[in-house]
């Protein structure tokens, strides 16, 4: 048995115990987008947004089997185990290319999802609603107020009717005491708009979940070259395993 064997099934035993840590780094990055995008679900138009997640998910399911198939087919150099292990390596691999490239499409998509929806939300405020609520917590979490500042609200219907020339208190600041929301007491509200952190926070899940799914294809890919390159060995050499098994 060669060098290049060896290495071969090296790699491919090491990718077979990789898929169960995998499975569950997978599951946890898909079910914090999803988390994300369902906390801000109200900003978003399009729901298919979370569908990178979704994908992730469903391929970190099938991760323990694979990874059973993967080492009982490398110890047992099976041509059909093997070849088996090669076609979900590459479904997956597919998989998790598309999720790249979904993510990226709405990775730029959300900015434009946000700033078209997020006005109007902000329109329905009456500080009861569920509307309200969203609005409420969107603003305590991220810090921020308004749509692009805090003098947004004065354009607002709840602004309008309550006529005491301030903005919901969960602009204050968590700093001050007593705030009141008086827009002629801006130190202790926070001025930033909320469209510009939302954006930003939502494009870095996004962009984490891409490299996540980047560094797994690649690991698909040299697995793919290993399982190749160890059936190719395997028939000019022509030796056989000691024993036989299931997938033979």
């Amino acid at each position: 048995m060669d060098c290049g064997v060896i290495t071969s099934k090296t790699v491919l035993l090491l990718l077979s115990l990789a898929f169960w840590a995998a499975a569950a780094g997978l599951s946890y990055v898909g079910a914090y987008v999803i988390n994300t995008y369902k906390s801000y679900d109200n900003f978003l138009q399009d729901k298919y947004a979370v569908l990178p997640a979704v994908i992730i998910i469903c391929v970190a399911v099938v991760m323990f089997i694979i990874g059973l198939i993967g080492c009982c087919a490398t110890f047992r150099e099976s041509r059909v185990g093997l070849g088996l292990f090669l076609a979900i390596i590459l479904v997956i691999f597919i998989a998790e290319v598309s999720a790249f490239v979904l993510g990226f499409v709405y990775r730029e998509k959300v900015k434009t999802d946000v700033q078209g929806t997020m006005r109007s939300v902000f329109e329905k405020y009456d500080g009861k609603n569920p509307e309200s609520t969203v609005v409420d917590y969107l603003q305590e979490q991220l810090h921020c107020c308004g749509v692009k500042n805090y003098s947004d609200w004065t354009t607002t219907q709840w602004f309008n009717s309550t006529g005491n020339n301030s903005v919901p208190l969960s602009c204050c600041r968590r700093d001050t005491k007593n705030c009141t929301g008086r827009l002629d007491q801006p130190q202790e509200l926070n001025t930033r708009g909320c469209a510009e952190e939302l954006e930003s926070g939502l494009q870095s899940v996004i962009s984490y979940a891409m490299l996540v799914i980047l560094g797994f294809a690649i690991v698909k890919f040299f697995g793919m070259l290993s399982v190749c390159v160890l059936t190719c060995k395997r028939e000019d050499s022509g030796y056989q395993p000691l024993y036989s098994g299931v997938f033979t």
